[in-house]
């Protein structure tokens, strides 16, 4: 059985800690309006060197299915609120639009 665990954000760029699957990990996610990219995320390990950087927060798919060779220990998937493929939009992170950790 899946367990899902929702990680807390706001519509701000923003850098912190999060505990995923017993290990310390350091995200930072930001907006960049150029191109249309919208919110993307970088993830370094607890000491700060980079592990993924600019991966976008898109639905549909696990967002670190390209990375399964660093062995995270889970998925990461981006879902909204009203419809599971609503893309966050500058507004929304964390409010209509929620990502979460998910591991089997």
């Amino acid at each position: 059985m899946a367990t899902f665990y929702e990680i807390p954000l706001t519509p701000d760029p923003q850098r912190f800690t999060v505990t995923l699957s017993g290990v310390d990990y350091r995200m930072t996610v930001q907006y960049r309006d150029a191109g249309g990219a919208g919110w993307v995320l970088d993830i370094a390990d607890a000491t700060n060197q980079p592990l993924v950087s600019g991966v976008p927060l898109v639905t549909g798919a696990d967002l670190l299915g390209q990375y399964r060779h660093l062995d995270f220990g889970g998925r990461l998937w981006v879902q909204g609120a009203a419809n599971p493929d609503d893309v966050p939009t500058f507004e929304d992170l964390g409010i209509g639009s929620h990502v979460f950790w998910v591991t089997d």
